[in-house]
């Protein structure tokens, strides 16, 4: 189909306040779930640590055979990093039941709002999250309560559940699915707070009355229930799309991640137990992942990834006239090649971080030339010259590194990559 990568602004209007339920607080859990899986390694040893550490005292009653089996218990074996690649679907679900009452009244039925697949490569070097807009038009393939025609992936949740929404993502990356996990809303609060919060970069006031966000230039460490209405906010920021809110919710995401890799965070064990235990009480998981060392053995694959090398991407898509009003249609040119490099296991890379919603920020933090960092063979050195420890190193061609630098269309960021949304204006 269409590979020119066009996009026009949206073309829906002003609509009716939409619901909670609708606002894709999950992508933040989606993404969180990937990055906070290594909580769960630290939920279990806590668990061993706590009782492990109990005084006992023997009872004459007590079976001596057990006594001494107790007093022989040692910790957990040590996991290892799971052996391979893996490809893991979050499914963020709009549904309200067992939510409360901070999302209204459950109306029945359920969509995946968000829906993102996150590839690790074989040899664990590096990873893409490929977020599927809610209203990209596709083949909802024959799933056990429906399916079989075509519509919004966001309605393959309610054909068959997580099991039709893995299907129709299959079809559509050419891709074995085997790991899936349905975030649930309040994770996003919970996670969040475990946090302690979430700097955000705004670039332009976001200004939203139907979420009631409204954030001023400058960077917001958000948590609670101002970071929910930030990932909820669609009308406040870009041109008032999905694809904007996807934009700019990367800018959350990535910042978390640099948040949850910090120092200050997994040093901190409160934190690191605080967000396992928020991540576990709210996804539902497919049975492959439910054990907690599968769980474990995943999170230990990403644990000493470059953050330049975990990417965000947007599935391409472009508006057409076969879709309605307001919906997208696969760029499957483009789609080709960003799934190719993923089954070949290449980083991939944007040709600019970015997108509707989000723009670099001005103030990163300015990265200092590293010894290890790879050298640009074009670039001649002179062995003479002095070395300058502040200078910034020269920017190598990724192309000669191995990584698939994708078409323009395709919108997104690394984890390392500071950027700042944009409001709607």
């Amino acid at each position: 189909m269409h590979g020119d990568g066009s996009a026009p602004v949206a073309r829906h209007g002003r609509q009716h306040t939409p619901h909670p339920a609708r606002a894709i607080v999950t992508m933040l859990a989606a993404a969180l779930a990937v990055v906070l899986v290594s909580g769960v390694s630290i939920a279990a040893y806590a668990m061993w640590d706590v009782t492990s550490s109990i005084t006992t005292v023997s009872l004459v009653s007590d079976d001596e055979a057990a006594v001494a089996q107790a007093a022989g218990a040692e910790p957990p074996p040590a996991i290892s990093a799971i052996d391979g690649g893996v490809n893991l679907l979050l499914v963020g679900s709009d549904s309200r039941t067992g939510q409360g009452d901070a999302y209204g009244e459950d109306e029945g039925g359920e969509l995946n709002d968000v829906t993102m697949l996150l590839h690790i490569s074989e040899d664990h070097s590096n990873a893409t999250v490929v977020s599927f807009p809610r209203d990209l038009v596709v083949d909802i393939p024959d799933c056990p309560e429906g399916g079989g025609y075509t519509a919004p992936i966001n309605e393959s949740l309610s054909q068959g559940g997580l099991a039709c929404t893995v299907l129709t993502v299959e079809a559509l990356s050419g891709l074995s699915i085997p790991f899936a996990a349905e975030i649930q809303f309040n994770g996003v609060i919970e996670m969040s707070n475990a946090l302690g919060g979430v700097p955000v970069c705004v670039a332009e006031v976001i200004d939203d009355p139907y979420t009631g966000v409204y954030l001023e230039p400058g960077t917001h460490p958000l948590q609670g229930a101002d970071a929910l209405g930030f990932l909820r906010t669609r009308h406040g920021v870009g041109d008032g799309s999905d694809l904007g809110r996807i934009s700019s919710q990367q800018v959350f995401l990535s910042s978390l991640v640099r948040t949850v890799t910090s120092d200050s965070t997994l040093t901190d064990f409160g934190k690191l137990y605080g967000l396992a235990k928020a991540a576990a009480s709210n996804m539902i998981l497919s049975q492959r992942l439910a054990s907690p060392d599968t769980m474990v053995s995943i999170a230990l694959s990403l644990k000493d990834m470059d953050l330049s090398r975990l990417t965000f991407v947007a599935y391409p898509n472009y508006y057409a006239d076969w879709v309605p009003a307001g919906k997208v249609a696969p760029d499957e040119e483009a789609a080709a090649i960003l799934f190719a490099a993923i089954q070949a296991d290449q980083p991939v890379a944007v040709a600019a971080a970015g997108g509707i919603a989000s723009v670099p920020d001005p103030n990163a933090p300015v990265v200092t030339a590293d010894p290890a960092a790879p050298v640009d063979p074009a670039v001649p050195v002179d062995p003479a010259a002095p070395v300058d420890p502040a200078a910034t190193p020269a920017p190598v061609d990724p192309a000669a590194s191995g990584v698939t630098v994708l078409p323009d269309s395709v919108k997104g960021q690394s984890a390392a990559d500071y950027t700042c949304s944009v409001g709607n204006d």
